[in-house]
């Protein structure tokens, strides 16, 4: 199966929902094309008369791929794919799968249930996509898809003189040796998932501890943003936007990242899953990190120099690239702009953005055939 044509997590994990509400005995009548493709692509020697098959094979593969324990019973009930459980009500197979955790069926439903079948989702995804690189042609042709990863060092003009910032092209738990990362946050600093995606899923999944075979040992992100909710009396509440947490980095300290500071930058939209993010919020939040920056800095042997920021609120919180560019280089600038000597760098995933970024801070075009990561451009200080 072409890469362009892997299944992605959001799609994956709404057709898995799509199957705990009617059960397998309805799978033939479901619309299924995303767990449909994953499945050809597991299988491709199944027919397309035996999808449903198909389909129920690849979530029980799914399902062999997490860890024994709460997480795969409850997703085993949750799917009717335990044993006797295949025509279930809905609502009797998620009432097991809350005892398995031993909650209420409408907390396992708000909390519980998310976690589990996006676990099995994220399997699913993983096995499409062994198989699309399993099944893919021998060739000696260059790949048409683009290598990402490694880091540019740009040249910027501020407040008079040049200054280093290195961008990153790659996720965010590569990182090594930058002693401060910038984790993006809502106000209530409550983290999402570790399955998950987004930057501050996956330093939090990084900063775990975990045991030989991987299993969670202690969640050492989180327990640390709890601490700090605790010690300022913030447990449950929300802080003002463009607070931030500053707090340790967990089992990234091996990476040589030694502190992590959460920005409270997105604000969640009552009675829905989205966010609010004003740019002057990433601007006032990026302020903050440079403020302690400075004073934790002596605590630190060797001190605390380096720090590393994404593009705070361009993910959930919907801000275009060039706004959170925008706002979290005005702080930037100002802080440089003074003399300050910090160590500066970006981090972002995608080539593409990387490009972007590089045009804004430098004026250079990294496509045209002159350009260089190093060179100058005329182009300082975001407007």
């Amino acid at each position: 199966m072409p890469q362009t044509d892997l299944p992605d997590h959001v799609s994956v994990l709404r057709e898995v929902r799509e199957v705990r509400r009617a059960g397998l005995v309805r799978l033939r009548e479901l619309e299924l094309p995303s767990l449909t493709s994953a499945a050809s692509a597991v299988e491709p020697s199944a027919g397309p008369e035996y999808r449903a098959a198909s389909v129920e094979r690849l979530l029980r593969l799914a399902l062999a791929g997490i860890d024994s324990g709460t997480l795969r019973s409850a997703a085993e009930y949750s799917l009717g794919l335990a044993q006797g459980t295949r025509d279930w009500p809905p609502a009797d197979r998620r009432k097991r799968a809350a005892g398995v955790y031993g909650v209420s069926v409408e907390r396992f439903r708000k909390h519980h249930e998310v976690m589990v079948l996006g676990e099995l989702a994220e399997q699913v995804v993983r096995l499409s996509a062994q198989a699309a690189v399993e099944s893919a042609p021998v060739t000696d042709q260059p790949s048409a898809v683009p290598l990402t990863g490694g880091h540019r060092e740009l040249r910027v003009r501020v407040g008079g003189r040049t200054v280093a910032v290195t961008l990153h092209v790659h996720p965010v738990d590569l990182l090594r040796d930058v002693d401060v990362v910038v984790s993006p946050t809502n106000t209530y600093l409550a983290l999402p998932e570790p399955y998950k995606s987004s930057v501050s899923a996956s330093l939090r999944r990084a900063g775990a501890l975990r045991g030989p075979t991987g299993e969670l040992v202690e969640d050492l992100v989180h327990d640390e943003l709890r601490r700090w909710t605790a010690r300022y009396g913030a447990p449950g509440r929300a802080v003002l936007p463009g607070a931030v947490a500053a707090v340790g980095s967990g089992a990234l300290a091996e990476q040589g990242i030694r502190r992590i500071y959460h920005a409270a930058v997105a604000v969640p939209r009552p009675g829905t899953n989205d966010y609010d993010v004003l740019p002057a919020d990433v601007t006032r939040a990026v302020a903050r990190v440079f403020t302690l920056l400075a004073e934790e800095r002596a605590r630190f042997d060797p001190p605390l120099r380096s720090v590393c920021l994404p593009l705070l609120g361009s993910g959930r919180g919907g801000l275009r690239h060039e706004a959170s560019i925008a706002a979290l280089w005005a702080a930037v600038d100002a802080e440089l702009a003074r003399g300050a000597d910090w160590e500066v760098h970006l981090v972002v995933r995608r080539t593409a953005v990387a490009d972007l970024v590089e045009r804004l801070l430098t004026g250079a075009d990294p496509a045209a055939p002159a350009a260089s990561a190093a060179s100058v451009g005329p182009v300082g200080r975001m407007r």
